[in-house]
């Protein structure tokens, strides 16, 4: 199933604007919250009507403004699985699954689909319980089950485990990961999680401000970002301002340093270190004080300032308990060029 989605919508001072395309794999939303990701998601579900543009589902248009297509969200096919799941409270499990193809008539066989469902997502003993009485995974189950249950043509997740502790969300992950490989056809996933997006999208939208900022496959864009955005999202913790020196040096502004690098860095706004990229070389290197450490529960998070720039802002290096020397007060880093990343 592909999908392609160009459309604007208003919203007092925040403006939608996104355009993107998907064919039969996981597309990521990644972005920060408010950026516009749900919104994005509740337009192509038809919950939401954009002011303009067009939005077309394997050939199917779903929404055009300029031909007066706006079908509803029962004719859109499209399975939107809510952040807070929005089970109703006074309704068993069965009966919530049981909505999810509410229009078809009481039969055997609606019923034994009910069952199968819930067979599938392990809530056979639970048919009866109230939401209230289900644990966060079980929550998620019973939705899931009444997403798929209508037989979408494209799964919409938003925020799927952001309801969930900590401790479930690994196992429930793996969980919602096998559903997408049984569902087979193309799902939207909105996220603001840089873990989560990789291990389960095949592609990423990095969305800021109501717009896709960067576009494309999930390893392309974690290894080369390309904007200051894509990096703060996928995990860049040292980002500065730089001013380009020549064709292979440029300054970074907030650290006080001159940094070698492998491309022309005209056009380019900002530098980000690969921190995996760097590496410590006693007495020789760049030279940095050490201004604090944040311990970690396996590790040391150093805040480091250049030695010859004692008035710029701080570096972030980690190293293990085992290498770190807490009376230490000097490192020197090996920062190469392929550890720098430049962005726009």
């Amino acid at each position: 199933m592909s999908i392609y989605v160009d459309i604007k919508k208003r919203l007092g001072s925040f403006h939608l604007d996104v355009k993107f395309e998907s064919d039969n794999e996981t597309l990521a939303l990644l972005g920060a919250s408010g950026c516009g990701k749900s919104m994005t998601l509740k337009c192509i579900a038809g919950i939401e009507r954009p002011d303009s543009g067009k939005i077309v589902l394997d050939g199917v248009t779903l929404f055009d403004s300029e031909k007066k297509i706006n079908l509803s969200p029962q004719k859109r096919k499209t399975g939107l699985l809510f952040q807070n799941y929005a089970l109703f409270p006074n309704m068993t499990v069965k009966q919530n699954i049981a909505c999810g193809i509410k229009y078809e008539k009481n039969s055997p066989e609606k019923d034994e689909k009910i069952n199968k469902y819930m067979e599938k997502f392990g809530l056979s003993e639970l048919s009866e319980h109230l939401p209230s009485q289900l644990s966060g995974g079980q929550q998620q189950r019973c939705a899931l089950a009444r997403v798929l249950i209508s037989e979408p043509n494209m799964l919409l997740l938003d925020e799927p485990f952001s309801a969930l502790d900590s401790h479930l969300r690994f196992r429930l992950e793996q969980e919602v990961k096998n559903v997408i490989k049984d569902f087979g056809k193309s799902v939207i996933l909105v996220s603001h999680d840089k873990d989560e997006v990789f291990r389960l999208s095949d592609r990423i939208a990095v969305m800021e401000a109501g717009k896709v900022d960067s576009f494309g496959p999930k390893e392309e864009i974690f290894e080369n970002p390309a904007t200051k955005v894509g990096a703060v999202l996928t995990g860049c913790r040292n980002i500065s301002e730089i001013e380009v020196k020549d064709s292979t040096h440029i300054y970074a502004k907030d650290w006080g340093i001159t940094l070698q690098v492998s491309e022309d860095a005209k056009g380019f706004a900002f530098a980000g270190l690969k921190s995996d990229l760097i590496s410590e070389t006693p007495g020789s290197g760049m030279e940095f004080d050490i201004t604090g450490a944040l311990e970690n529960p396996q590790s040391y998070t150093l805040m480091l300032r250049a030695a010859s720039a004692p008035e710029g802002k701080d570096l972030l290096f980690e190293k293990t308990k085992e290498e770190y020397d807490v009376a230490a007060s000097k490192i020197w880093l090996n920062i190469p060029e392929a550890a720098v990343m430049l962005l726009r």
